[in-house]
């Protein structure tokens, strides 16, 4: 193999790698998997979300589970990457569109933003070193004025 095509395989490594990285984060953050999701960063990961900031992991992780718990169900999708690798670090551009209902309160919000990440290679693989995003728009809405609207699956308890 050439010296190109070895690094061009690294880089689509790289860039896979990262990409399920932040997919774990999202699938992770979605299901509360709280572990797994704090494994996603190193100990010393900041976050900024639309000005909500966060100045390492264990703040970051514990706000998510305070305020992500039960009676809240969460829909994160991010698409569209941009990823920049330089050496054992990298730089992540994402689409993300959002959901979160809150049935007790009969509220939604729908949105979107764009997540700026900076990651991390460790020896347990890549880390988010950095996360966060600034919103293009926030929807939100009653679930009253919604007829019709049921919410139904593993986790979600309704109320009546």
């Amino acid at each position: 193999m050439t010296d190109d095509l070895e690094a061009l395989l690294r880089e689509e490594r790289d860039v896979r790698a990262i990409s399920q990285l932040k997919y774990r984060y999202l699938r992770t953050l979605d299901s509360k998997d709280w572990d797994g999701f704090a494994d996603c960063f190193v100990p010393e990961a900041t976050g900024d979300y639309n000005g909500l900031v966060f100045d390492d992991r264990a703040a970051l992780v514990a706000y998510m589970r305070e305020n992500l718990g039960d009676g809240l169900v969460t829909m994160h999708h991010a698409h569209h990457p941009e990823i920049e690798l330089t050496g054992d670090t990298a730089t992540g551009r994402w689409y993300l569109y959002d959901r979160v209902i809150v049935e007790a309160f009969s509220f939604m919000l729908e949105g979107a933003a764009f997540y700026s990440d900076r990651y991390v290679r460790t020896p347990d693989g890549w880390r988010v070193a950095h996360t966060g995003y600034r919103r293009t728009f926030e929807a939100t809405y009653n679930l009253g004025d919604l007829p019709g609207f049921k919410l139904t699956g593993p986790g979600v308890h309704t109320h009546t």
